[in-house]
């Protein structure tokens, strides 16, 4: 098939993001000597400073990479948990029975700083200062606004203005949002970047010695004590319709690194696919792969009618167990490898018919019934109708989302990574700090006894999925998309044209791309529609009344709006590499 752009080759190496200047500052850092964890570092950090709507330095960031060197295979969790203070008890004692999207209420430990220091400390070889220099310069000397941040700002500029004037300092321009191709800076985000390189250096010339020190002035100095105290004395308003101060203190900080882990793996075709655990949404991509090895997908269309259905069910049913079974492992059993298990998807797969389903089917494990929250009501994915939800004086701004970048270098490294949270939408500017606290612990319940439930200092169960593929055993694609729910989604759908098809990165990305909004949504209200079906209005005309007959509510959208997927991969000695068009900003670059 024709692409809008050629997919990447070269020798040395590759960088895809969901911002062109990011991808840039990371192949800086390649050309400069460094390794892939080093270009990733310092392109992660610049997605903070372009695409303060999607990600920041209050956020989070989960990876799955290949150290070549070690030859060792890790996920790295840099997913903040719930404060110490944050019970299940001390909402309801606010009359909070769902954890608003917005405000203080929902804030965790900011994991994504720690987590850029951990990779770059145990697995890249540069400086601090030269991995932070890119994201430096563009807070302090500005970068263009493309459309997505300017339309995104102008949708939530009258709510800023009104609720958050931290916030409408920053990113409004007179009180108006910027307009597109203008310079937008954050002197305060600049400062404190500075200052965590300064920290660093003064613990003197040693690499790890800086890398720790600035851990240190993060989680335990200047940042840690004006999120306290921004925590508790500032009244802020939030989605309940009132005015909330946080959990998150000095304490909760001081206790938090980021962690290695073992991924979730799963074995298709030749290809072994490496995910996050299930605190992650990243084995219901697994789950899928483990439905759809039972069907004959080399004899459809891949944007078919018959391809399209048979995927969108399997994610129907790997995302109903996700709802059933996933949470944080340290605080309830998750029984991923039954999940996983043939037997099990043997039995699942029969639930798979020619008509789609409008019923939320997680399995039973262990002859247990799955246990779903109350929120949703007797199978069928529909919401429970809420006191207040919807309240006008509830502050309800726009959605949020994530951004991903994959690196791979001549070295054989191969990193993907998925920031997230701090979003310029989720809670207002800490002024001193010029970057915001996410909104992460609204993916909590606040109902007992659910593998999802709020327990402090546990892990939200989250949306973010990096994804690494080994072929053949060797490390040869690492790759994602933003979307919060439909990340493992898109995902998929590039993973299966890839395999199935024989479609390079490039176009594997670009075909016309679906997701459906069945299961319940992760972010707050918690929305679901059941037999939703999203579809680009590329596919063919046929292909639409087909999916109509069977039963899908289709949602159809423009041609090139949905997925942001990025990717990397090595074969042999020549790297490659891709990004999706849409929304015109994320760019793959390498030689």
């Amino acid at each position: 098939m024709r692409t809008t752009r050629p997919e990447i080759r070269g020798s040395f190496g590759a960088v895809a993001s969901t911002h062109f200047l990011a991808s840039q500052s990371g192949m800086a850092m390649l050309e400069r000597g460094g390794n892939a964890f080093d270009a990733a570092t310092a392109a992660g950090f610049v997605l903070q400073v372009v695409e303060p709507h999607q990600n920041g330095l209050g956020g989070d960031m989960p990876a799955i990479a290949y150290d070549a060197k070690a030859d060792r295979l890790f996920a790295l969790c840099a997913q903040g948990p719930a404060p110490a203070g944050a019970s299940i008890a001390a909402y309801a004692a606010l009359g909070v029975d769902m954890i608003p999207g917005t405000g203080l209420l929902a804030a965790v430990v900011p994991g994504a700083f720690d987590g850029w220091m951990v990779l770059l400390r145990d697995h890249g070889s540069m400086r601090l200062r030269e991995v932070m220099e890119p994201a430096i310069h563009y807070a302090r000397a500005g970068y263009a606004v493309t459309p997505a941040l300017a339309g995104f700002i102008g949708e939530v500029a009258e709510l800023l203005k009104a609720n958050w004037p931290s916030s409408a300092a920053v990113y409004l321009n007179a009180g108006k949002a910027p307009e597109i191709g203008s310079t937008q800076c954050n002197a305060a985000l600049a400062d404190t970047y500075e200052r965590l390189v300064r920290e660093g250096e003064a613990a003197g010339t040693d690499r790890i010695a800086q890398i720790e020190a600035a851990r240190n002035a993060y989680y335990r100095g200047f940042v840690a004590e004006r999120i306290d105290r921004f925590c508790a004395t500032t009244d802020v308003p939030d989605s309940t319709g009132r005015s909330h101060r946080g959990f998150l203190n000095w304490d909760d900080m001081a206790s938090y690194g980021a962690s290695y882990e073992s991924p979730a793996v799963y074995d298709y075709r030749g290809y072994t696919i490496a995910k996050t655990g299930p605190w992650g949404q990243g084995p219901a991509m697994l789950q899928a792969l483990a439905l759809l090895k039972g069907f004959d997908l080399d004899a459809m269309e891949p944007a078919g009618a018959p391809f399209i259905h048979t995927v969108t069910e399997c994610l129907k049913l790997a995302l109903a167990d996700r709802e059933a079974y996933y949470g944080d492992p340290a605080a309830s059993g998750v029984p991923l490898a039954e999940l996983l298990s043939d037997s099990y998807n043997d039995a699942r797969r029969k639930l798979v018919t020619r008509e789609a389903s409008r019923a939320l089917r997680p399995g039973e494990i262990g002859g247990r019934a799955p246990r779903m929250a109350l929120h949703v009501t007797g199978g069928d994915g529909a919401r429970v109708a809420r006191k207040g939800e919807g309240e006008p004086n509830a502050l309800r701004l726009g959605a949020s989302d994530t951004v991903n970048v994959n690196a791979v270098d001549r070295f054989g490294n191969l990193v993907s990574c998925m920031p997230s949270g701090g979003w310029l939408q989720s809670s207002p500017v800490i002024p001193e700090l010029g970057f915001c606290l996410g909104t992460r612990a609204q993916m909590f319940w606040l109902e007992e006894g659910l593998p999802a439930s709020l327990v402090p200092r546990t892990r939200p169960r989250t949306t973010l999925t990096p994804g690494l593929a080994l072929r053949n055993g060797t490390p040869y694609m690492a790759f994602g998309s933003p979307g919060g729910d439909h990340q493992d989604q898109w995902a998929l759908q590039l993973f299966l044209r890839h395999v199935h098809y024989g479609h390079d990165l490039q176009e594997a990305i670009e075909q016309s791309a679906f997701m459906t909004d069945h299961a319940p949504s992760s972010f707050y209200p918690r929305q679901a529609k059941p037999a939703h079906l999203a579809v680009e209005d590329r596919i063919a005309p046929e292909t639409k009344e087909d999916l109509t007959r069977r039963g899908h509510e289709l949602d159809m959208r423009g041609p090139w709006t949905i997925g942001r997927l990025c990717a990397v991969a090595r074969e042999g000695a020549m790297v490659k590499a891709a990004a999706s068009p849409r929304t015109e900003q994320g760019y793959a670059v390498g030689r």
